[in-house]
């Protein structure tokens, strides 16, 4: 039987700096969506969304400027838009402690095994850095799956482009928010934030 926690979990660490709201509820169980800061080594901060259940915790704990530590799985799913779908994605709590060490808010380790749903798009930088954009299915109970983009470099990138769709690999990397421009129709432009997964160990696994 096919063990969905390791396919996906997410250990990471972070600051408050949004109090929980509520998102949804299923089956009687509410989830509120919150955000967290965590910074990378370079001191940039990623700001991250993070869903959790009612049942894991009194919401009245969750403060701004509170460090915890959370352990879960990184899993999306599809909102549906006028014109299209939008991938959603956030952090699902399976577990939550709180800390005074300021270093946890450095902690940010995911480990996926999923499928390469679409191929993947490997290309250079001005200055000559290769980088691969792959999109990976996860496997989840209930004949679900999560599809998580991640982002290749170096070798490993090349090493993607060789891959076909389909193909099943194990990843070892950080997730990271990314902030980007788009031009509406009306030509106004709005400020987004993407979210992907910055591989750091890849390989192909045989199935």
């Amino acid at each position: 039987m096919e063990n969905y926690m390791e396919n996906n979990n997410v250990i990471i660490g972070g600051k408050i700096i949004e109090e929980p709201k509520f998102s949804h509820e299923i089956f009687d169980e509410k989830f509120y969506k919150f955000l967290i800061k965590t910074k990378r080594l370079s001191e940039y901060e990623d700001i991250l969304p993070v869903i959790i259940s009612e049942r894991l915790i009194d919401m009245n704990d969750l403060k701004i400027d509170r460090i915890l530590k959370i352990n879960g799985q990184f899993r999306s799913y599809n909102m549906q838009g006028e014109k299209k779908n939008k991938l959603v994605l956030s952090i699902f709590v399976k577990e939550i402690e709180f800390t005074d060490d300021e270093s946890v808010v450095t902690l940010n380790d995911a480990n996926l095994i999923g499928y390469i749903c679409k191929a993947p798009v490997y290309r250079k930088t001005p200055l000559g850095r290769e980088i691969a954009d792959v999109l990976i299915a996860v496997n989840r109970t209930y004949r679900k799956s999560d599809y998580i983009p991640c982002i290749l470099w170096g070798r490993n990138a090349k090493f993607c482009e060789t891959l076909n769709i389909g193909s099943l690999v194990k990843l070892n990397g950080r997730i990271q928010s990314r902030t980007y421009e788009k031009k509406l129709e009306n030509g106004d432009i709005e400020k987004k934030v993407a979210y992907e997964v910055s591989i750091s160990k890849f390989a192909k696994v045989e199935k």
